[in-house]
């Protein structure tokens, strides 16, 4: 009996290892490939409650390894230069492009080239169709006004920081969270000053160029994460090319859009912004100088026949009770109507994006 199963055994054998052969041949003696490991997070922050779009298809990414505050890293695919933040960590500040300051931590272009214009953006679709910005400022001022304003409005809706609020990092990091782009309003001198004051640390045109951006770099150290500023007043402040372009100089040298919110016939912004190279754009529409809905909805209305007409258009309010009602209410209705509601970075004037 053993010596009749031998022979069986060993034809088996051979056959065995034919087939392990042939199969190893075809494969190419490939090991297998061990599953790449998850990025770690410091903390899990919590998801956005509005979903982000799609991101525009002009901007690439490259390979690199970034690691945010609190030590997370993350890896990204593409040209770093133009890499935007995850959604999931865009409340946490990217430290290599923050500069310690006595004023507090500045925005600084990168070590390697990124911009905080557009890692903070906000994505959008890239389509050409009629495109608006919308941008509710005084965030900051009422703690119950902030929250209500964030939760309410569309991640699309673009916010601008007061720096006259309070717990200014607490909604800051609530509305990057819920998907918005934002920015900080800068007080700037205007007629009638100071009977007419737009708070501590005005920026005015007697002052120095160097008392200038002390006061300018004390409101930008308010926060972190804003893509621009854009001025709070300051009709006679930007009517100024001397006191106005040291301002335009450091927002471009710091990798800024600057909002001219359009209030101001004599403002010099646009002017100096473009002799400056800084990414610029000027608001078309103010929805709220009347504070009754029903007006709102026709200057909201202006903005969708303006952007229907030149492509785009660009409208500022302010956070009160009727506007965001106003404009939250218009703009899920425009969406179907099939206008794009996009962030403020999106229609910006940029010589870098040619």
């Amino acid at each position: 009996m053993i010596r009749w199963l031998l022979p069986s055994v060993a034809v088996f054998g051979i056959v065995g290892l034919a087939s392990l052969v042939t199969f190893t041949s075809h494969q190419g003696f490939r090991r297998p490939v061990p599953e790449t490991p998850k990025p770690q997070t410091a903390e899990a922050p919590p998801q956005p409650t509005k979903p982000a779009p799609v991101q525009s298809s002009s901007r690439s990414d490259a390979g690199k390894v970034i690691s945010p505050e609190g030590g997370a890293k993350v890896i990204v695919v593409g040209d770093p230069t133009k890499r935007m933040q995850d959604p999931r960590t865009a409340h946490i500040r990217e430290r290599d492009m923050l500069e310690e300051s006595p004023q507090g931590p500045l925005p600084v272009i990168s070590p390697d080239g990124r911009r905080p214009l557009d890692v903070y953006a906000r994505p959008w679709s890239g389509a050409r169709g009629a495109r608006v910005a919308i941008v509710i400022g005084g965030l900051g001022l009422s703690q119950t006004g902030s929250q209500q304003a964030i939760r309410a409005l569309p991640g699309e809706i673009t916010l601008a920081f007061s720096p006259e609020g309070n717990s200014l990092g607490r909604w800051m990091q609530a509305a990057r969270q819920d998907g918005h782009e934002i920015l900080m309003q800068i007080p700037l001198e205007p007629y009638d000053y100071p009977r007419v004051n737009p708070g501590r640390n005005t920026l005015t045109v007697d002052a120095t160029p160097q008392a200038i951006l002390e006061n300018l770099h004390k409101t930008m150290g308010r926060i972190t994460n804003y893509t621009g500023v854009m001025n709070y007043m300051g009709a006679r402040f930007t009517a100024e090319p001397a006191a106005m372009t040291p301002v335009i100089q450091d927002v471009a040298k710091r990798g800024l859009l600057y909002l001219d919110d359009g209030t101001s016939a004599r403002s010099q912004a646009d002017a100096i912004a473009a002799q400056q190279g800084a990414a610029f754009a000027a608001a078309d529409v103010l929805i709220d100088a009347s504070q009754e809905r029903g007006s709102i909805l026709k200057k909201l209305d202006e903005l969708e026949r303006i952007a229907r007409a030149k492509g785009t258009a660009i409208a500022t309010g302010s956070a009160f009770d009727v506007t965001v009602e106003a404009v939250t209410s218009w703009a899920n209705e425009a969406k179907a109507r099939g206008i794009e509601i996009v962030p403020i970075s999106a229609l910006v004037r940029d010589p870098e994006r040619g």
